[in-house]
């Protein structure tokens, strides 16, 4: 080969390797070739792929906290009362619907519901009760009756002699005159509560002793926990004193005051019965009613008179 043609295709080596930036050298114990090179030998070399970025690690999701399921308390009777006992977990279908938002949830049975589940249980307990003496001269339990979340309770002394013959609370002569209060005031006797601090008749109509409205104690305090009212009216001074001690004034001091028995409004009136009696307190019992229609943010409807 020309000496000529063989230098003039190492300087063109050279300057291909210079242009891609690689300086070339040639070792010594490299022979120069003595026969043209092939033409691959001219191609600048294929520089390697980039090698895709290696992912940093994720650091696995936190655990989600574990919801303790909430409670349901479950009711148990006794003789003495209804008590709470230790409360029942939830469902896990239950637990899991409270993680929905809450415009997801379906209606479910309300408050009004339970209510009625509850006082069903209390007034079981009430005739299985044989905590006092009057268990022994009852012909029937007069628990209560109405609506299970009223926003008024009536509470009595004790059944008499109508209501012990029928279970129902205020269907004598007394219950009458309460049911025409009732109306005056614009309302009906389904929409709220009538109840008595004990629930088996004393004898001949006595006023209940001290032992058996302390016996009868827990079912009232049970069924108005239950019951939530916004406003209860004591007929009498029985209610008045069972809820507020025997240091509380009489009614006659008392009537038309509003009180306040844990967190709920009480506004003492006279006991139909001696509304029966006495006419000229009828008058005084429509201004306590007032009072009740006031706390209740109503008014009672234009009808002339009272009772």
């Amino acid at each position: 080969m020309d000496r000529q043609l063989l230098l003039r295709q190492i300087r063109e080596l050279i300057e291909l390797d210079r242009g891609f930036g690689v300086e070339f050298v040639m070792r010594r114990s490299v022979a120069v070739p003595t026969t043209a090179l092939p033409a691959t030998a001219l191609r600048p070399p294929v520089p390697p792929a980039p090698r895709a970025p290696v992912p940093s690690p994720v650091a696995p999701p936190a655990p989600s906290p574990v919801v303790q399921p909430a409670a349901t308390p479950a009711i148990l009777a006794d003789p003495h009362g209804v008590r709470v006992a230790t409360p029942v977990e939830r469902s896990a279908t239950t637990v899991a619907a409270s993680a929905v938002p809450a415009a997801d949830v379906p209606a479910v049975p309300g408050a009004g519901a339970m209510a009625e589940t509850i006082l069903g249980a209390i007034a079981r307990a009430i005739a299985a009760c044989t905590a006092c003496g009057l268990c022994t001269t009852r012909r029937s339990t007069v628990p209560g009756e109405g609506a299970a979340r009223p926003a008024l309770v009536f509470i009595g002394e004790g059944p008499g002699a109508e209501e012990d013959a029928q279970g129902r609370p205020f269907v004598g002569p007394a219950g009458q005159l309460l049911d025409k209060m009732i109306i005056a005031m614009g309302l009906a006797r389904q929409e709220v509560f009538i109840t008595n601090v004990v629930k088996c008749r004393p004898p001949g109509n006595r006023n209940p002793e001290p032992t058996e409205v302390l016996a009868c104690s827990g079912f009232l305090e049970q069924q108005l926990a239950s019951l939530a009212p916004q406003v209860i009216c004591t007929l009498g001074n029985v209610p008045l004193r069972a809820l507020f001690g025997a240091e509380q004034p009489g009614i006659t001091r008392s009537h038309g005051q509003i009180l306040t028995w844990r967190g709920i409004t009480v506004i003492p009136t006279f006991h139909p019965s001696y509304l029966l009696r006495n006419e000229q307190a009828k008058k005084p019992a429509w201004e306590d009613l007032q009072v009740v229609l006031k706390s209740l943010g109503r008014t009672a409807p234009r009808r002339g008179a009272a009772t």
